[in-house]
């Protein structure tokens, strides 16, 4: 027989015979003749109730199941006598196929996200992680569905890079070098001897490449992990994450912030249509606001402003910055969420920022002190997503590398792709686990990513 799915028989609509379901135990009462046993699978949020009487076989054995073990159970689904669900399963027969030990971590108490955290394998057996994890999954193929419906192609980037893409310089180096390193100098690593014989990192972005697809075969996306070496433990940082990239040819930076617009109300449209059981646990105990934030996202027409435009409205307001507002630099995340939660009280695209705070691949506007950058902002979290129309004149391209100090040499590749039929392209970088935060209401980025990497833990 099939094992059935716990959130199909749910949705079922009449008694249902002969079947087999598996997962693990939550909780478990005894009466005198009868135990009474909630499994979940993992499918959705909500258990099955197991009826177990003293007439199925091994009963004895049956009553010493404890919470987290794992079961086999075969019966028929039937209407509830209980209150509170519809159906539950009239045991005929269960196995067991692992018995958890009495200091299982997850008892029936609510614990600290910072306790699940230490136990991050386990956790995804709680309501509020197998929502979060469930919500991510139907995400992922959310984004694809999104640029396949649009003709886009799905493009896998390289992890293992020579480039900087962000000239941030935070980047973890890849080597086979063993200790003693061979040095050149006292001063420099000698790469020659290295796996690739120069140096390498971990992508912090797969753009660079997307953009030679995008010159190839038009619209194009990246979807995969990349990495910042960047030594922070705030609740918006981690070392490893998730970026979605699409990059477009013949796309100019309207059209970016079109399509950016577009596809974040499509991913919360989805999430609220396709997720909405596991929603309903953070809008009830995590973000009372959620409904209401996620409706807005959807029925709003996002504002959109220059940079200085957005600093003016800043600089006028009479709130209280912890971080002083400096015109021609970066704004921060307490400046952006003023925008969209205070002053506009919806999304927000900032576009034409200085080009002395962004990298140097961005298209320098006429005025020569801008580029046609552009920066999504939603309430809660600020930033969330980063673009740009790209620069594609390769005399312009050529000057902004090397008054960033990047090598020509190094970058041939690139210089070539406006050598050889450049064209207008633009594209924008979203960063998955905060539109999981925005969607879910979740306040630390480590809640909606697997298993985290901050400074000093890389367990599990």
């Amino acid at each position: 027989m099939q094992r059935h799915r716990i959130a199909a028989l749910l949705m079922a609509e009449k008694p249902i015979e002969n079947i087999i379901i598996k997962g693990w135990v939550r909780t478990k009462r005894d009466a005198k003749k009868f135990s009474f046993i909630e499994v979940n699978d993992g499918s959705c949020l909500k258990n099955v109730q197991i009826v177990v009487d003293e007439t199925v076989p091994g009963y004895s054995e049956i009553k010493k199941i404890t919470t987290g073990s794992a079961l086999t159970v075969k019966g028929s689904m039937i209407p509830s006598q209980g209150i509170g669900q519809k159906w539950e399963l009239q045991a005929a027969h269960v196995e067991i196929i692992s018995l958890a030990p009495e200091n299982f971590p997850l008892q029936k108490k609510r614990h600290t996200d910072e306790y699940l955290r230490t136990i991050a394998h386990l956790r995804p057996r709680t309501n509020k992680y197998g929502s979060i994890f469930r919500i991510r999954s139907e995400l992922s193929w959310a984004v694809h569905q999104f640029f396949r419906e649009r003709g886009f192609r799905y493009i896998h980037t390289p992890v293992i890079t020579g480039s900087d893409c962000e000239g941030a310089g935070e980047l973890f180096r890849v080597t086979t070098l063993n200790p003693p390193i061979p040095m050149k100098s006292k001063q420099k690593i000698d790469y020659s001897k290295d796996f690739f014989g120069t140096e390498s990192n971990l992508t912090v972005s797969g753009q660079l490449s997307a953009e030679m697809f995008a010159l190839s075969l038009g619209d194009v996306y990246t979807f995969g992990p990349t990495f910042r070496a960047e030594n922070s433990n705030t609740s918006r940082h981690v070392a490893e994450f998730w970026m979605i990239e699409p990059e477009m040819a013949f796309c100019d930076l309207a059209g970016n912030m079109d399509m950016g617009e577009q596809f974040i109300k499509h991913l919360v449209r989805f999430a609220m249509d396709n997720c909405a059981e596991d929603l309903d646990l953070f809008a009830r105990f995590v973000d009372k606001n959620l409904t209401k934030t996620l409706e807005n996202i959807i029925y709003s027409d996002f504002e959109r402003i220059p940079y200085f435009a957005a600093v003016e409205i800043l600089l006028r307001s009479k709130e209280t910055f912890a971080f002083e507002l400096v015109p021609g630099a970066d704004l921060q995340s307490e400046h952006e969420r003023y925008l969209t939660e205070k002053y506009f009280r919806k999304p927000l695209i900032i576009y034409d920022y200085p080009k002395t705070i962004k990298p140097f691949y961005m298209r320098l506007n006429e005025d020569e002190d801008t580029v046609a950058a552009m920066d999504i902002l939603v309430p809660r979290i600020g930033e969330l997503v980063g673009g740009s129309q790209r620069e594609e004149r390769l005399d312009v391209l050529e000057k902004r590398m090397a008054a960033a100090g990047l090598s020509k040499e190094s970058y041939w590749w690139y210089l070539d792709s406006r050598r050889f039929g450049t064209v207008p392209h633009s594209g924008f970088g979203l960063g998955f686990e905060r539109l999981l935060m925005l969607i879910t209401g979740v306040s630390n980025i480590r809640d909606v990513i697997p298993f985290p990497r901050t400074p000093g833990n890389i367990d599990f």
